[in-house]
């Protein structure tokens, strides 16, 4: 059987306690509110506020100290929910581990025959090919092509 180190079990979860303690004033706070319907007890939540905050320690009555751990219990299961939910699109591969591309990189996205090729570069080219075999290789067609008046974008791209 497997010994659980105490301060690993403690120490991650005594913010929430401590939280979950003070958050025991909000039930002190209900509970001194005057008032019996609800719209009464709203009326003066504030001066029950005001009364649970005179002290500083927390309400270890069984109602309010019950408020306490389930706000503690309610921020802690949203700080797991939340951790486990975190996007991670590149799952084990840290982040700025960028490289330069080769030429392997991009030879999936060039057609073998030169002609039904754009060049992009002198060493890279796209394929016009609008269905390639591989239905993962297939890219958008849109080139931006930047220069001045007179320099032939349109006559050499066509």
């Amino acid at each position: 059987m497997k010994q659980v180190n105490i301060k690993k079990l403690i120490l991650p979860n005594l913010p929430y306690f401590l939280i979950g303690l003070y958050a025991s004033k909000l039930g002190e706070a209900w509970r001194m509110a005057e008032g019996a319907e609800l719209s009464d007890k709203f009326m003066n939540l504030m001066d029950g506020f005001a009364a649970a905050f005179a002290s500083p320690f927390p309400s270890f009555y069984p109602p309010d100290f019950l408020v306490g751990v389930l706000c503690g219990a309610a921020l802690r299961l949203a700080v797991y929910v939340k951790g486990k939910n975190a996007k991670k699109y590149r799952k084990n591969v840290e982040y700025g581990s960028a490289r330069w591309g080769t030429h392997e990189d991009i030879a999936p996205y060039i057609d073998p025959i030169f002609q039904k090729n754009i060049i992009l570069t002198a060493t890279e080219s796209l394929t016009m090919n609008s269905r390639p075999k591989d239905p993962k290789t297939a890219r958008n067609k849109n080139v931006l092509i930047i220069g001045g008046s007179g320099s032939g974008k349109n006559v050499s791209i066509a």
